[in-house]
């Protein structure tokens, strides 16, 4: 069982204590029209990173994909001056932030294109990406594109062996995207269902898991959508029906104003405050060494045949 990283393959087992969900060279301005959504700033990142280093983090799930800002030159960069692994998305996001040239495409032009890109490397750098996220549905619905991107992946997913990160808009249409992974039999335990902890219906959240995928709370440290509190409760709850080997935790950092240099949570806001906070509520080493080890381990490992 390997992991494709920036820097080449490695065992599963090498991953260590891992983030699921980041973003550390990211623009989404095109669209937000807003500069804080620019997170270009290599030097800042990796500051920030150190902290995260400092408190045991060994890897970040990276899921900047083509078209918002992606440069994973950059992250290869930063994975050399850390010595952090990093994995390098392919994809697209959601409606709107697909790029124009790729707006027409359907289905079989978008797999064919993320195939391109795990078989020979993104944009002829040779850097291959090691998953494929994160893929996104609107808020309560499919918009046609993302009807075309979820097929692609699933087809490029199926192919590759890699494993498919998701994006729900505010933890919505959680079932929906199991549901189509179903219907196209993409093995749920190649799938990580994103922003679950945005989801604050814990019975949908149980069923997204009761089907054997992956499920990510990966806002964490993002107090304007949900406290932290709400997501512990919610957490501690899927531990409680015995889920505790499909959850992944992370803090989705896409802003300038996120990095603790600007006031913000930082990119060890998981590990800061978040597990010290797990363990004061009893949680066992072995159960948090799951969440934040053994897990991304299986839900990041290459399913089938290389690509």
């Amino acid at each position: 069982m390997y992991v494709q990283t920036v820097l080449g393959k490695i065992p599963a087992d090498h991953l260590g204590v891992c983030a699921c969900h980041e973003h550390l060279y990211v623009d989404l301005s095109r669209i937000k029209k807003d500069e804080d959504t620019r997170l270009q700033d290599i030097e800042a990142v990796i500051e920030d990173l150190q902290h995260f280093k400092r408190l045991g983090g060994q890897s970040i799930i990276e899921v900047t994909n083509d078209g918002m800002g992606r440069d994973v030159t950059k992250l290869q960069e930063m994975s050399r001056r850390l010595d952090l692994h990093i994995i390098a998305s392919t994809g697209c996001y959601k409606d709107p932030f697909v790029p124009d040239e790729k707006l027409t495409w359907n289905r079989d032009h978008l797999a064919c294109w993320m195939i391109s890109e795990i078989v020979e490397g993104i944009e002829s750098t040779g850097i291959k990406p090691g998953v494929i996220g994160e893929i996104g549905s609107s808020l309560n619905e499919f918009k046609p594109i993302e009807v075309e991107l979820f097929h692609g992946a699933i087809e490029a997913a199926k192919q590759s062996g890699l494993p498919l990160s998701t994006h729900t808009t505010l933890g919505t249409c959680a079932l929906e995207q199991v549901e189509l992974f179903q219907r196209e039999n993409l093995p749920l335990n190649q799938v990580i269902i994103g922003h679950q902890d945005l989801n604050t219906s814990d019975e949908i959240v149980l069923e997204v898991l009761a089907s054997g995928a992956f499920v990510a709370l990966d806002t964490i440290g993002k107090t304007n959508y949900r406290s932290d509190e709400d997501r512990l409760r919610s957490l501690l709850a899927f531990i409680g029906k015995g889920f505790e080997d499909q959850l992944l935790l992370s803090s989705d950092l896409t802003r300038r104003s996120h990095l603790t240099a600007f006031g913000g949570q930082g990119y060890d806001v998981v590990l800061r405050t978040f597990i010290p906070t797990l363990r004061q509520e009893g949680v066992a080493e072995d159960v948090i060494n799951k969440l934040l080890v053994k897990n991304p381990q299986k839900a990041f490992s290459i399913h089938s045949r290389e690509g």
